[in-house]
Formats: C-alpha cells, structure tokens, sequence
C-alpha cells in the first residue's frame, strides 16, 4: 500500500519533492528539535493521483489522513469535533518551489457552532473563540468556496460603525457572535442555501481539496509558464496543530528575515503583532511592531527566538524566513525558507556567506539567479529618495532601470531638450521605429499603448533605457501637451520619475544612482570568471555599445547586427534610398553614401575591442 501521508517527524529536507518546501522544511526543523505545532503532510503524489481519479480523493488517501489526525488527537490530548475541548489545526498549501496565485491558508479549521462554545469555555476566553470562529468561516469561505473576502471585510466594518469603535480588537464576544451569524448568511447565500458545514471531517477533506484544486488555478498556472515549473509536480498539504496568538496580551504572531531582504545587510528584521493571528501581519490589517521591541514585550520569547534563527541560518546556510506565532508566552515556529530578496542584498549576503565561511565561493555564484542581475546593470534609485517618493500609476515594467526626466510627447522635442543638457523621459500613446532619436535621447519611455514585447520594450531593452509600457489609465492630450495619471496633471516639462523594474510611475524628480560593476557585484563576477569554462561575448552594433561591453567585461563581440548601425538621423534615409533604388547605379550611389558611415563605426569598434574578436 502506497504511502501519502508522512507525520512531520517522518520527513525531512531532502524530501522536499514529495513534502514539498514547507512539509521539508517543518520535517527538518522537527529534526532539529524546534518548537514546532505537530502535524502532517499530505504528499505531492496524493495531488497528481487526486487529477488522475478524476478529481476525487481516493479512500484509501482519506484513510490515512484520518489515521494522522488519530496521532494528532493523541499527541495533543485533545479530540477533533469534541465538543468541550476541540484540537483545532490549520492547513496550508506547499509545492516544491514557492508559488503565489496557490490556496493560502485556512486558520481554526474544526470550530463549529457547538464546539465553539466549549472551546470558550475551556479557554476561559469567549471573545478569543467566537474571533476564532469567525475568521475560520471567512477563511473557509474565500479560501475553499471562493465567497468574495470583501463580502466580509463589508460586514466587518459595517458593525465596527455601529459600534463606534476603530480595531477588530475592540469588538466584544457578543459583536463577534453577531458577525458569525451574519457570515454564515453570506455562505448560504452564495452556497445556493447550503449551510456553513459543521462536521469538522467534511471541513478538512473540503479544505485539502481545495489546495489540491489550488494547484491548477489560471494565476498558478501563468506563474508556474513564467518561471518554467511542471505542471505536473501538484502542491502538499500542511495540516498542522493551531497555536494561537490571539488569546490576548501574551500572545502574538509576525514574521521574521535572518537579514535584511532589501540590503542583506545581517541582523534580525521583521515585525510582529500582539493579540493577533497570521494573516493580519501580512494582510497588513494593523500596524505591527519591529521585532526589536520583543525585547521588551517578552524578553525570554526574545532570547529564544534569536538563538532559534541563528540556529536555523547555521543549519540551511541561508537567510531564513520564518513565521512564529507566541501562544500565552509561549513561541512556536510555524515554517521557515530561504527569504526572497532583491538583487542587491542577494549579492551582500552570498559575499557575507562566504566571509563567513558558510559557504564556499562556488556555492555563492550559482545562489544567485542570473535574471537578477539585470537589475544591477541598470541605474537605480536612491533608497531614501524613493521611500518620499509619491506613486501616481503603474503598468508593466518593460525594461529595468530607474529614469527620472521632464516629460515630452514627440521625439523631435525630446532630442532638442537632450541636447540643451536636459534629462528627459519621452510620453508617447505607442512608439515606432520614427520615434528611434527621441528614444535615445531619453532617460525612461512611457508608452500608453503595448505590452511586454511591442516596439518600445523590445528597442529599450536592446539600449538598456528603463521603459514602462501599456499604461491604459494615462490620458494624454497631445495639443495642450499634458497628460493626465491618478488624478495628475502633467505638463510638458514636468518632472516625472519612471520604474522600469516594477512599473511604478512617480510624481517628480527621484534621484537615480548608475550601476557600477564594483563591490560584492565586482567580487561576485570576479568568483564566477575563476570557476568557469565558457568565454562570454556580447551583441553590439555601435562603437558606443561596444566601449560598455567592455567595460562590463564581455570577451567581444559574439554578433554585429551591421544592420543596426544606420538608426542614426543622418544615415536612416541613406538606407531607405539604398533599398528603394530602381537601378544598380542607384544603389551603388546610395551604398557609397554608407561606406563610410559603416567603416568610421568598424574603426572605432576595433579600437574599443582592444584586439578582442568581433563576429
């Protein structure tokens, strides 16, 4: 008999296909002895076979989900569905690699309209269980029938009105019973009248289904074609013993980096909340506080977490993102990854490692991914300067970069400001190969119309210009010279500041910084030349390109397009007299005008090349 279910202290981190990353990584960390909320795992397996029975899940998986839960109920000395004193657990999706569009997470599951009861009774807390219930049944609504949050968030702020009172935290056990009620209407209501499910049974299967189905929704699907993951991996399910942080002025949740995410710089970052449950910190319902001030809430939870996230970056040899939840003084890891970080703190951290003698220097060159790079390559902005910095839109980020430039809407007007020394970022509805001048001259382009891959994108990131293209919202009246963005009104000449690795669009003059292959960016390339065995070259068409190659460290030219090289105002009707010649004498005229265009450009490109080939 197949085995698809593995107790958390059956696992670990090399199991991570079968587990998942979270199942691993809460087998590894049981391992190591962490405080962590038992549990189990439903396997990736038991997902693929739940699409090949046709989207059932077989008996005999059923079986032995319920023979964990048995476990469960002894380790925990408490009964699922019990009536005084129910073991509540959450669930939770988790794939082998970290995928957003998948099921959140279901917090509370096994509350009912009886347990409930109980279950305050027992906790000596009413207002504690009946905000229990109530975010299990907006979870379980939204997260496994797809009941619309803001149906909830409605009803929530509706009453808090009535109340006069500002933070969920202020409602009483009898405000909460009366959102209970008035959800579980909302359930009915989209559920064609069937009731909120009160087997705790149902409630489970309902929800691990729903983590199966997760796996093949439209956003998973378009996330797992952009970052090439199989389809056929499927996602686990993380069924786990709830602890809880919303049992009063003891208790808390947040969310912790071993390093800064932004800088990389080392140190313990991360915020948590007091009486709260782990949605909130993300959801960003109130404003948490930074870590730091653990210290002094709880000073014995403080110490222990520090030593806990040492003792984990030591055992992955990488920053860790963790999630904890304090349970009435009480701390519980609920899971730990490596964090996500920007390019920048990638590079700090992987140099900090290897000083560090964590890792070798191999292992740091290939911990950074490639693609993130580009991010470096292209001038950014000032770290303060942006936080000030006011967002007015956003469309797709279609060439990395940070421009800042006053705004012009031809690209006549745009090159005659560049050249009076101004910095300028060129507004157009959508560019065309006519636009090719205004293009260069300017620091960021801003189209209204095109995607990802219409002429704007593409000819930007072949210069290296930071582009943000398809911005629908953008109104532009081209006789006044002004357009209109979020509420906005810009006119020719006006400041605005371009993203072009997130899309943001800001107010005003953001100060940029060039990149530099320097620092840990210099050190990291420098790691990568001495372990590897291929030679690297570039494309470039022009001595200008050429000079940056090298000055990036390519070993020359891989391919010159030579047609590139006639873009320029005074040669681009040289070339379309050559092609639209009617005779070979024409063409041979024409040709001649170009001659020595071509031969100036090889001259120079040769001279920058330093004896370096060029194909």
């Amino acid at each position: 008999m197949a085995k698809w279910v593995y107790l958390f202290k059956e696992g670990n981190a090399d199991m991570r296909n079968l587990l998942g990353g979270k199942g691993a990584n809460l087998a590894e960390m049981t391992n190591l002895g962490m405080p962590i909320p038992q549990g189990f795992t439903v396997t990736t397996e038991a997902c693929t076979d739940y699409y090949t029975s046709g989207k059932q899940i077989t008996e005999e998986i059923q079986g032995q989900i319920f023979e964990a839960l048995k476990w469960l109920e002894e380790e925990n000395g408490k009964k699922f569905g019990d009536t005084e004193d129910p073991l509540l657990v959450s669930v939770r999706s988790g794939a082998r690699a970290s995928m957003p569009g998948m099921m959140d997470t279901i917090l509370n599951l096994g509350l009912n309209d009886i347990s409930v009861e109980g279950f305050a009774k027992k906790t000596g807390n009413p207002r504690f269980a009946y905000d229990s219930y109530r975010r299990f049944i907006q979870m379980f609504s939204d997260v496994v029938m797809e009941v619309p949050k803001s149906f909830f968030e409605k009803i929530i702020d509706e009453v808090k009105e009535a109340k006069g009172v500002h933070y969920d935290t202020e409602l009483t056990a009898d405000d909460l019973k009366e959102l209970i009620t008035r959800f579980k209407k909302v359930y009915s209501d989209a559920m064609g009248g069937a009731e909120f499910p009160q087997d705790p049974k149902v409630q489970l299967m309902e929800a691990v289904k729903a983590v199966f189905r997760s796996w093949d929704n439209p956003r998973a699907i378009v996330y797992r074609r952009m970052n090439d993951i199989p389809g056929d991996w499927g996602t686990a399910v993380n069924v786990q013993t709830m602890v809880f942080g919303n049992m009063g002025e003891t208790s808390g949740t947040g969310v912790a980096f071993t390093r800064n995410p932004s800088t990389g710089a080392k140190g313990i970052y991360g915020e948590y909340l007091i009486n709260a449950q782990g949605e909130d910190v993300v959801a960003g319902v109130r404003t948490p506080q930074p870590i730091t001030k653990l210290a002094e809430d709880m000073p014995d939870c403080y110490e222990q977490f520090m030593s806990l996230a040492m003792k984990l970056e030591n055992h992955y040899r990488d920053m860790q993102d963790m999630e904890f939840t304090i349970q009435e003084g009480k701390l519980f890891f609920l899971q730990t990854r490596n964090g996500k970080r920007t390019a920048q703190a990638a590079l700090q951290i992987a140099c900090d490692l290897v000083d560090e003698g964590m890792i070798t220097e191999e292992e740091a060159v290939c911990r950074i991914e490639a693609k993130s790079l580009d991010q470096l390559l292209h001038p950014t902005f000032n770290k303060d300067a942006l936080a000030q910095g006011q967002v007015i839109g956003s469309a797709l980020p279609a060439s990395p970069g940070a421009a800042a430039g006053k705004v012009y809407f031809t690209a006549e007007e745009a090159k005659a400001a560049h050249e009076k020394g101004e910095r300028v970022v060129l507004v157009r509805l959508e560019t065309s190969p006519e636009d090719i001048e205004g293009m260069h001259a300017a620091e960021g382009i801003l189209t209204v119309r095109g995607g990802m891959t219409s002429h704007a994108a593409v000819v930007a990131r072949g210069m290296g210009t930071a582009c943000v293209s398809g911005c629908g919202e953008i109104k532009i009246d081209e006789e006044a010279k002004k357009f209109e963005l979020g509420g906005h009104v810009i006119v020719e000449g006006d400041y605005i500041s371009l993203d072009g690795s997130t899309g943001n669009i800001y107010l005003g003059d953001i100060k940029t910084e060039d990149a530099s292959v320097s620092g840990n960016f210099g050190r990291l390339m420098a790691w990568a030349d001495k372990y590897r065995t291929l030679k690297v070259r570039t494309n470039a068409d022009t001595p200008a390109d050429t000079r940056n190659a090298v000055k990036l460290g390519a070993e020359g030219i891989g391919l010159c397009r030579t047609e590139h090289m006639f873009f320029e105002p005074e040669r681009i009707p040289k070339i379309r007299k050559m092609i639209l010649s009617d005779t070979v004498e024409a063409r041979e005229e024409a040709l001649n005008e170009l001659i020595p265009f071509q031969k100036g450009d090889f001259k120079a490109m040769y001279e920058a090349l330093e004896g370096r080939p060029m194909t």
